[in-house]
């Protein structure tokens, strides 16, 4: 028995037909083919879940006939008119910018279009583009944390951990497809930290965030904090351009994170390439000889390659930078007066760390053995920085380039 061939007009009217509001199986009646056919159709299409019909006669829940997206709005959205000139460019192998100049927008417009509404086969058809992107825009949308329990629980597992909002979204959106459930912006858990009736995450979750915060605030400007001149010090504006740019790895970034009432204290050194983080142990004092011992103890752990600069804010426990030069073979460079912030990589980095080393705590219960699983943790933590990969992966590489 000879195979039916359908024609390519029969198949383009039946999905015209079911995105204007007909039901699957009377759509494929009236061109001619089965509902299981339809439905075979549909499903290789990919684009959309075809939502759930109200009868044999009855259309798609409160579908009138679908109207441009965004027509009348400044930013103008692509009509229906539109997708069948891509349908029709695609199929007659027209570039992304000619088709684009044919429908009087950019070629990226066109890519991004494309991009978005094809099927799992590759296939673009305009009609269920058109409908796909008329289902996207509804509002107002379903909380993706409301009834996603699994995902809940896997959120408050790496929030736990210490992970922040944003770096579990970029997690999120490596490990799903597009368009996946167990996809959310780090905005939306946020939105259920700050908002309880927004999501399922547990209430006392915000407590796991680097600020601790029970509401959002604002964002303030930098803070400013006391200087101390080091009159023949290296200045931050004398490091070489290679330091700015991360190029080449071994400069390093310091500071102490205090503890209860001054009395307690860990230092913090980052690598600004591979952002691996080194703390120091500094039981009892943190004065400037502490600090001195300490840092050259770890450093003198790295290779002459990856101790290349420091670079400090204006602190006194530093007064000892001399002695430092001197041992590690490497430059002390000292922020401008009351400028932190100069030394970005160690302020974002302390900023994670305080996850375990709280503000108001006392540093000194934390052991060298404590300190060192810290670091351990917080290097096998991916970061957005380096494209998900972990410190420890970076340095690894560089040592292993090096032997």
């Amino acid at each position: 028995m000879a195979r039916r061939v359908i024609s390519v007009e029969a198949r383009d009217e039946f999905f015209d037909l079911v995105c204007a509001g007909m039901p699957l199986s009377v759509a494929a009646q009236l061109v001619g083919v089965s509902g299981d056919t339809g439905q075979r159709w549909w499903r290789h299409s990919g684009v959309m879940t075809l939502p759930a019909q109200t009868g044999a006669r009855g259309g798609l829940p409160g579908t009138a006939p679908v109207r441009c997206p965004g027509e009348g709005t400044r930013r103008r959205a692509l009509t229906s008119e539109d997708r069948a000139v891509i349908a029709a460019g695609l199929t007659s192998g027209w570039s992304h910018a000619y088709i684009g100049t044919k429908i009087g927008r950019d070629r990226t417009v066109v890519w991004r279009e494309v991009n978005r509404n094809r099927g799992p086969d590759g296939s673009y058809i305009g009609a269920v583009a058109h409908r796909a992107a008329h289902e996207r825009r509804r509002r107002p949308k379903a909380f993706k944390l409301v009834e996603n329990q699994d995902l809940c629980e896997r959120i408050a597992e790496w929030m736990d951990q210490g992970w922040s909002p944003k770096l579990i979204a970029l997690v999120l959106a490596a490990d799903h497809p597009r368009g996946s459930m167990d996809r959310v912006s780090h905005e939306t858990i946020y939105q259920a930290l700050y908002v309880q009736t927004r999501g399922r995450l547990r209430a006392d979750l915000h407590q796991q965030l680097s600020l601790q915060r029970p509401r959002r605030r604002h964002r303030t400007g930098p803070r400013c904090g006391g200087s101390t001149p080091y009159a023949e010090a290296f200045k931050i504006g004398q490091r070489p351009p290679e330091v700015a740019d991360r190029a080449v790895p071994g400069h390093w970034e310091g500071d102490l994170l205090i503890g209860a009432a001054s009395g307690s204290a860990v230092g913090t050194l980052v690598e600004r390439t591979t952002r691996f983080t080194i703390l120091l142990h500094l039981p009892g004092r943190h004065d400037a000889e502490s600090v001195a011992e300490a840092m050259i103890r770890e450093m003198t752990k790295l290779p002459e390659h990856l101790r290349r600069s420091i670079t400090w804010d204006r602190g006194s426990e530093l007064a000892e930078y001399r002695r430092i030069q001197l041992a590690l073979d490497a430059p002390v460079y000292f922020c401008d007066p009351r400028s932190p912030w100069q030394r970005g990589t160690n302020e974002n980095t302390n900023r994670l760390l305080r996850f375990w080393l709280a503000k108001g705590t006392d540093l000194s219960v934390h052991t060298a053995e404590d300190l060192q699983r810290i670091a351990d943790t917080l290097n096998r933590r991916p970061r957005p920085t380096l494209d998900l990969q972990t410190p420890a992966q970076r340095l690894n590489q560089l040592l292993t380039q090096a032997a």
